[in-house]
């Protein structure tokens, strides 16, 4: 991986592994924790890559909404085995606007919207049948016309502020490299694998 800006280096990563056919590129396990610092990881979709960090979107209800209401901060891992890289980042999450959630939620498949409603996403479920009555109840209750935006459901975007760049080496020497932000820039250190 080459120096320079490591989030355009992560899109280029994203980019890459799409051409490459690898499923799911934009796959990463977000990590946050609890207040006390009980961390807890799940592999969400990465929504977009800009100077600023990553956006992702979920119910705010969940339980890695909760988490993200009550510490901010947060990591993701990206990793793409077929590359032989791995890109690290740490940062603090902060909600989009509803103007942002309302636009991506618009583009999502209508399946999607309504599962949306449907799941209390990480809450006690009865049954996958009860689940799935719900979605058809509300798929009945929104024919021909727009799927409105849950208030519970948007997104995020996690201002990154430290970004590791892992590539594999021969006999485990990895390269790994240390991006931390610093005013504008970032200052990038070469670690020991």
């Amino acid at each position: 991986m080459t120096r320079g800006d490591p989030l355009e280096t992560l899109a280029q990563g994203v980019e890459e592994a799409r051409r490459r056919g690898i499923a799911e590129p934009e796959a990463m396990a977000l990590a946050t924790a609890t207040n006390a610092g009980v961390p807890s990881v799940r592999i969400v979709l990465c929504r977009g890559i800009d100077a600023e960090g990553i956006r992702f979107f979920t119910n705010y209800e969940s339980r890695k909404g909760l988490e993200l209401d009550v510490n901010p901060a947060a990591a993701a891992t990206f990793f793409w085995p077929v590359l032989d890289r791995q890109v690290r980042v740490e940062g603090r999450a902060e909600r989009l606007s509803a103007a942002d959630s309302d636009a991506y939620f618009d583009h999502r498949p209508r399946g999607h919207q309504i599962s949306a409603w449907a799941s209390a996403q990480s809450r006690p479920l009865s049954s996958l049948e009860s689940l799935s009555c719900r979605a058809v109840e509300l798929a009945t209750e929104h024919e021909g016309r727009p799927v409105p935006r849950p208030p519970y459901w948007g997104g995020y975007r996690l201002r990154v502020n430290a970004v590791e760049l892992w590539t594999r080496g021969a006999d485990r020497l990895h390269e790994r490299l240390l991006y931390e932000r610093d005013g504008a820039g970032w200052t990038c250190v070469r670690l020991a694998p």
